[in-house]
């Protein structure tokens, strides 16, 4: 028993060092940069509020999972920034570290990998929402801070459209929505209009 929770208790550790991989948006009004177990609980309960409201039938202990795991990846790779060169190869190193998680002796999560698995690929209705509340979020907090993040790393209009184009497939209404915070962002001066 004693040596069951003992790995156990080392499994949860590792979890704790997502909170140690710090992201590139500001917590609303803008104090500080968030971390990653802050942004995957953010991302757990928009999920949960959207998925309340949605017409949609959503498997919401599936959608809460996958928004809880999402960013588990990090630990071992790091966040990758959105608009970052490298986004395209960051699923890689964190799946690795998904798999080595995965097979830590005290991980009770069989289906860890799995799960992983799919929020990556987006392709249940529940990763889709999933796909779309991350993008969102990082967007709000830009919102909130008066664009800090945009503007640390002068990012353009162009980029935010491209970034976030998926939405408006997904969800036209939350689509239309940011379209008009991105015109109202480039009018503040939070956006090159580029």
């Amino acid at each position: 028993m004693t040596e069951r929770l003992d790995r156990i208790a080392e499994f949860l550790l590792q979890l704790d060092a997502l909170k140690s991989v710090d992201r590139r948006t500001y917590i609303n009004g803008g104090e500080r940069l968030e971390n990653s177990a802050e942004h995957s609980w953010h991302l757990a309960m928009a999920c949960w509020a959207f998925a309340e409201q949605s017409q949609e039938d959503f498997d919401l202990s599936k959608l809460l999972r996958l928004a809880l795991l999402h960013d588990l990846g990090e630990i071992g790779a790091g966040d990758t920034f959105l608009y970052s060169d490298q986004r395209s190869d960051a699923h890689l190193e964190e799946r690795r570290y998904i798999g080595e998680l995965a097979s830590h002796p005290g991980n009770p999560i069989g289906d860890l990998p799995e799960l992983w698995d799919e929020q990556e690929a987006g392709e249940s209705r529940e990763a889709r929402l999933l796909k779309v509340i991350d993008r969102l979020l990082p967007f709000l907090h830009n919102l909130a801070s008066q664009g800090r993040a945009w503007k640390d790393h002068g990012i353009r209009k162009s980029q935010v459209l491209r970034m976030h184009g998926f939405i408006e497939q997904e969800n036209p209404e939350v689509y239309r929505w940011l379209r008009s915070k991105v015109d109202y962002a480039v009018a503040q001066g939070w956006l090159e209009n580029a």
